[in-house]
């Protein structure tokens, strides 16, 4: 075990500009010869950062490193503006006070019940793809309207107001495309948005969730009125957010590894298996964020982290660790041992995995029997990605088929 020596100076974090979904090499080297290494973000204090997927596992499962600690902490970050990311913000037992409140409407049992919805949906959206005719964009007509239209039906939000609070959203995964003042006006309609449907519910109550919540909020006096809204607010965004970047991530990632494309379309009883492959491959985090603090000195990849250090972890990294997958940079399907990170791990595991899972099986299930022969309609190189933000997408995917 060692110390970094005082003198050394921190790597600057994040390595490079977002690639397309092409991994920085130097997490690789980093893995091999510093898995816990000395970086610097563009605001807050200085951190470790953690590549290897044991000590990434570790840094996210271990009590003895704290999300709460970050609060009141200038908290290694991407962005200008210090948030307060509610939920994301806390340890048990308030964290689990909070998260028991919705667990129940995103069980596997709960998320099957929505499959055969969530196919009608995705039929009717590839329905209006093909009527507008090739070249479509696949962002435009499937991967942004159906998270959208799951998670409404989900919480009990009218789908007709998606236009607006899924721009609102935009301030929950952004670093640097909006300005502090325009991102902080998003995240204040979006609560204000929430305030009133939770509002509506205790004079028109509901079996969805919402109506659930509000009902807990009114019978437990140990849920404060604002935890209610922002718990809200933080479902329908993030519920609906990542999604709609990964779907066609997905797509992306399939179309340009043609064998397995074609090995998917002969073989959809692969699909399951694929979503798990996708998410450990696909390096959905433009950077990495959300420090643990240390609560005490804890020794973590041969090195010391003493308490009230910050560590950052890169899931990307850990999901590429070349001592758990074999061959890691190379898609494949039929994967086995999967043991990925990409919905995160310990006590802020995504709450909607389940959901995103079955969403985004759905979606490459439907396309793969309505429209075997897609392909992008453009050249790669054409292809526009969303910049400022907290992951990686596309801004548009033209398809035809």
């Amino acid at each position: 075990m060692t110390e970094a020596p005082e003198t050394t100076r921190p790597q600057r974090y994040p390595f490079s500009e977002p690639d397309r979904l092409n991994l920085d090499p130097r997490y690789a080297r980093l893995r091999r010869d510093e898995p816990l290494s000395r970086i610097r973000m563009p605001f807050g204090e200085p951190a470790w950062l953690a590549t290897r997927h044991a000590d990434v596992r570790t840094v996210l499962g271990d009590p003895r490193f704290s999300r709460a600690a970050s609060v009141g902490r200038d908290e290694p970050r991407n962005w200008a503006r210090q948030q307060d990311t509610g939920i994301l913000s806390m340890d048990p037992p308030e964290h689990t006070r909070l998260r028991r409140l919705v667990a129940k409407a995103f069980t596997a049992r709960r998320v099957e019940a929505l499959r055969p919805r969530t196919r009608k949906v995705a039929d009717e959206l590839v329905d209006g793809m093909l009527a507008a005719g090739p070249p479509a964009d696949l962002v435009e007509h499937l991967a942004t309207p159906l998270p959208i239209r799951v998670i409404c039906d989900l919480l009990g939000v009218p789908v007709t107001d998606q236009d607006r609070f899924h721009t609102w959203s935009e301030a929950i995964v952004s670093t640097t495309s909006l300005s502090p003042e325009v991102a902080q006006q998003y995240i204040d309609n979006l609560f204000a948005y929430m305030g009133e449907l939770i509002a509506r519910r205790r004079h028109e109550p509901t079996d969805d969730l919402l109506g659930a919540m509000v009902r807990a909020r009114d019978a437990d006096d140990r849920l404060a009125e604002e935890e209610v809204v922002r718990l809200a607010a933080g479902l329908l965004a993030a519920g609906h957010e990542t999604t709609v970047t990964q779907i066609p991530n997905f797509v992306y990632v399939l179309l340009t590894h043609p064998d397995e494309w074609d090995r998917l379309r002969a073989e959809p009883a692969l699909v399951p298996g694929a979503v798990e492959e996708l998410m450990r491959f696909v390096p959905l985090g433009a950077s990495s964020a959300f420090a643990r603090y240390a609560l005490e000195d804890v020794e973590l990849g041969g090195v010391l982290v003493r308490a009230g250090e910050p560590v950052i972890v890169s899931i990307p990294s850990a999901n590429r660790d070349e001592t758990v997958f074999a061959e890691p940079d190379r898609l494949d399907l039929t994967r086995q041992a999967n043991p990925h990170l990409g919905f995160g791990h310990g006590v802020h595991h995504c709450i909607g995995a389940q959901l995103a899972r079955m969403e985004l099986q759905v979606v490459l299930e439907t396309l793969i029997d309505r429209t075997p022969g897609l392909r992008l309609a453009v050249d790669e190189a054409e292809l526009t990605w969303k910049s400022g933000l907290l992951v990686r997408g596309l801004v548009a995917m033209p398809v035809s088929w």
